[in-house]
């Protein structure tokens, strides 16, 4: 990692670890500029890599990007104690992005399947506001059912859409070999293009499918090792 790079860390949620991705800004001094949850309001704020990271592995954002190292320092640092943390419009990963290209998003709620034109915000913001602290063994693998309910929903939203974009590919090379038979080249390229458009879209979304089954398995990969930890009668925290 380096100067102006995006960075994250692997947290935990509703007692499953290394769950999701928390990101920040690497101020290239032991230092990571992000959003901060260390008190009741989340925050923007600089803060030691350790605090940062809680002593797991930290890992660099592979991505394009578009701003040199200190304008990157420099738009993080323009939104320092900013207060406004939103988990599905303005979390640490689109806050980190913005930083470094100047587009306010965030991959981890695409790969959930959470779009934001399709998400009910006010019903989803009330499940994330739940205290998600667990005390009981039941409460534990209820928060693992769920957690695997929720990817098994999102899979199978995204498969419906790879499939789609897929018979797109299909539809609009038989009209682009229709167009040329009928020797109308324009409406020809025309197809084509919409052909290449759909087949980005299917293979983005293909890349979307081996995600989420990537992730139910680390997801059972560590609910197998929780139960081994403390056998039957384990505890998440």
């Amino acid at each position: 990692m380096a100067k102006g790079d995006q960075i994250y860390v692997m947290r935990d949620l509703a007692g499953v670890p290394g769950l999701y991705q928390h990101h920040g800004i690497d101020c290239g001094d032991d230092t990571v500029i992000h959003y901060s949850k260390a008190r009741e309001i989340a925050e923007i704020a600089r803060t030691s890599y350790e605090s940062f990271s809680w002593s797991n592995p930290v890992y660099p954002v592979r991505q394009s990007i578009i701003y040199p190292p200190d304008t990157v320092i420099e738009r993080a640092t323009s939104r320092l104690g900013e207060r406004q943390y939103d988990l599905l419009q303005n979390n640490c990963e689109h806050f980190a992005t913005w930083c470094t290209t100047g587009r306010s998003e965030s991959r981890q709620l695409l790969n959930f399947g959470l779009r934001p034109d399709q998400l009910n915000l006010p019903e989803l913001r009330r499940l994330a506001d739940r205290d998600h602290h667990v005390t009981t063994p039941e409460q534990a693998r209820a928060n693992f059912q769920k957690a695997l309910g929720d990817i098994a929903t999102a899979y199978n939203t995204t498969l419906a859409d790879q499939q789609s974009a897929q018979k797109d590919v299909r539809d609009w090379h038989r009209v682009a070999q229709k167009a040329l038979n009928n020797h109308r080249e324009d409406l020809a390229r025309a197809a084509l293009h919409r052909k290449v458009a759909a087949s980005k879209r299917a293979e983005m979304l293909t890349a979307q499918l081996g995600e989420l089954v990537e992730l139910e398995l680390n997801l059972q990969r560590n609910r197998a090792f929780a139960e081994r930890q403390v056998g039957s009668g384990w505890v998440g925290e």
